[in-house]
């Protein structure tokens, strides 16, 4: 299949580089994916186009604030790090800019020697590894010398870190949000549970291959990343429950919804308790066996997220209804508007 037929026109003023004040306040795009109608709302009123029975699945990931900033310690020569990923006892998957001043030895000081890093190990593309020493909690010191690491898309400073955070963010281990659930509240959450529908939750760490673009031209031939999932007991138990009795799985972002499909496909269309780690590649032709429904955002073209999106709508309901979007404006990607895919609309009061 042709990435080009993933491929639509966003001008770049669309792109949202701010978040709303409001989680609240964005607006929802609702695509039927049997008829290809959307309907224009806004996400505040997204309750109403739930049942109750019907399951919510969110991603309970949270964000490293992960990009520190330090320099060699012996000529004080300025060098980013981005951490991906912890490989144990304090050694850390990570890119370096510029990379060609960190060799194998290398010393990175941040914080005024709060915490120091040696590089031991060089990796392809710019990647080390490096061994982290300090005094006192490694998560603590990180969340006060490190930045979010926004998208690459992002050109503007986060004024509140939490912000890039869903309010529901529990296990740490992401370098990118779920965006998806950015636009939820405590309290929309307690409303959604008081209708009657059930709220829960899964874990899948976002790598920084989610921005990778697609550089082949048949998307068949693209290597997906791997990512960390986890499912507990509780979780699957309710999920089965739910299919049983009728409700509707509906998944909050693109994470979820690979985490659920990873599972299902694992065990025949069930949910288990599992954990692991997850290269699922959904693009058009897959047959879904966990949800529903999904809420998401808008996405960029010609990424694996829009062939996601377009498994589940269909294609040309997709692309059709982005266009709709930018021709009303709709903000696009991390911070932008939402779109919710599920057959049978309700109209709000």
């Amino acid at each position: 299949m042709d990435i080009n037929l993933f491929d639509f026109h966003l001008p770049e003023e669309l792109i949202a580089q701010t978040p709303l004040k409001d989680r609240t306040a964005s607006r929802l795009m609702v695509l039927d994916p049997a008829t290809g109608e959307v309907m224009h709302d806004q996400f505040k009123h997204i309750i109403d186009y739930f049942e109750p029975g019907d399951c919510l699945v969110l991603n309970d990931t949270k964000v490293l604030p992960a990009r520190l900033y330090g320099e060699k310690e012996d000529t004080k020569a300025k060098i980013e790090v981005l951490l991906l990923k912890e490989i144990g006892d304090d050694q850390w998957e990570t890119l370096v800019k510029p990379a060609k001043r960190v060799k194998a030895g290398t010393v990175v000081s941040f914080g005024d020697g709060r915490l120091k890093a040696t590089c031991i190990k060089e990796t392809d593309q710019g990647g080390r590894i490096f061994k982290f020493s300090y005094e006192g909690i490694f998560y603590e010191i990180l969340d006060s010398l490190g930045e979010m690491p926004l998208p690459p898309y992002i050109k503007e400073q986060l004024e509140e870190k939490d912000r890039y955070q869903t309010v529901y963010a529990v296990h740490q281990g992401s370098a990118a949000a779920p965006t998806a659930g950015l636009h939820f509240t405590t309290e929309l959450l307690e409303d959604i549970q008081k209708k009657g529908v059930h709220v829960t939750f899964i874990t899948l760490h976002v790598g920084l291959g989610t921005f990778r673009p697609v550089s082949v031209e048949k998307i068949e031939e693209h290597d997906m990343h791997a990512e960390f999932y986890q499912m507990t007991k509780g979780t699957a138990d309710l999920l089965n429950r739910v299919r049983k009795e009728g409700g509707r799985i509906i998944s909050v972002g693109t994470t979820s919804t690979r985490t659920l499909e990873t599972i299902a496909q694992k065990f025949n269309g069930e949910f288990h308790e599992d954990s692991g780690w997850t290269d699922i590649f959904i693009y058009p032709g897959y047959t879904f066996r966990a949800i529903d429904g999904m809420i998401t955002n808008f996405h960029l073209p010609k990424s694996t997220l829009i062939m996601l999106v377009s498994a589940l709508a269909g294609r040309e309901n997709v692309l059709r209804a982005y266009n709709e979007a930018v021709k009303n404006n709709y903000r696009f990607f991390s911070f932008g508007d939402a779109m919710l895919i599920l057959e049978g609309r309700k109209n709000h009061e």
